[in-house]
C-alpha cells in the first residue's frame, strides 16, 4: 500500500508545532523559521530536484544523513557550504520528519537572533 506523499504542507504542520516556529519565506519561498532564522524551506536553487526540502542541520548531521539514507538525503554543490540537507519529499517515511524537523528547530534556536542592524551614528568634527 503506497504511503501518503508528503508536501512542505505536512512539514508546516508539524514544524508549526515547534515553539516559535513561524511561517515566513526565503528567497520568495515557502519557510520556516525561528526567530527570524531559517529551520526549513522550498529549495529554489535549480539545482535542488523536484519535490525536495532544504533542512537546516549541522554540518556532521548532515554527514551522517546522508551516510545512512543517500536515497531520503542528498547535497548538491550549490548547498555544499551550507548546513543544510535536501531531502526527498517523496522517499522520507511520515514518521521521520518530526525528528528531522526537531533536529532543524535545535539547530536554528541554537543560533541568536537576527539582530536590526546598528544606526550608524556620524561624528561630528569639533570646532
Amino acid at each position: 500500500m503506497p504511503r501518503k506523499k508528503l508536501s512542505f504542507e505536512s512539514v508546516k504542520s508539524i514544524g508549526l508545532a515547534l515553539p516559535g516556529v513561524e511561517e515566513s519565506t526565503a528567497y520568495g519561498s515557502p519557510a520556516l523559521k525561528v526567530r527570524g532564522n531559517l529551520m526549513a524551506c522550498i529549495p529554489t536553487h535549480k539545482s535542488a530536484e523536484p519535490d525536495s526540502l532544504a533542512v537546516r542541520v549541522g554540518f556532521d548531521q548532515r554527514a551522517e544523513l546522508l551516510e545512512t539514507a543517500p536515497e531520503i538525503y542528498y547535497l548538491k554543490d550549490h548547498y555544499a557550504n551550507y548546513p543544510v540537507v535536501l531531502v526527498r519529499l517523496s522517499r522520507i517515511h511520515p514518521d521521520a520528519l518530526p525528528d528531522l524537523l526537531g533536529m532543524a528547530w535545535r539547530f536554528a534556536s541554537a543560533k541568536a537572533p537576527k539582530a536590526k542592524r546598528p544606526v550608524r551614528k556620524t561624528a561630528r568634527p569639533r570646532s
